[in-house]
């Protein structure tokens, strides 16, 4: 996956952030719907980013981003910050 196939991943999932707050406040979905589809949405984009970030790190060592691979999202949500 390319840099510009992640970033348009990562716009597709702020996109659909933000219909789910729009259904949201027009009574379409229930808060728990909203919440437990956010998480997921959440995890996802940190992986998407983990990626990004990993790809332009790898390019900037002078290494192949295209041998960077999407780390697991329990992997991605279990870095120490």
């Amino acid at each position: 996956m390319d840099d510009k196939t992640v970033l348009s991943r990562i716009n597709e999932l702020v996109d659909e952030e933000h219909v789910l707050r729009r259904q949201l406040s027009e009574g379409e979905i229930s808060s728990d719907e909203e919440h437990a589809r956010l998480k997921d949405l959440e995890e996802s984009l940190d992986q998407c980013w983990d990626l990004l970030r990993r790809r332009r790190a790898a390019r900037d060592a002078g290494q192949d981003p295209d041998a960077e691979k999407a780390h697991s999202i329990g992997e991605v949500e279990g870095y120490i910050q």
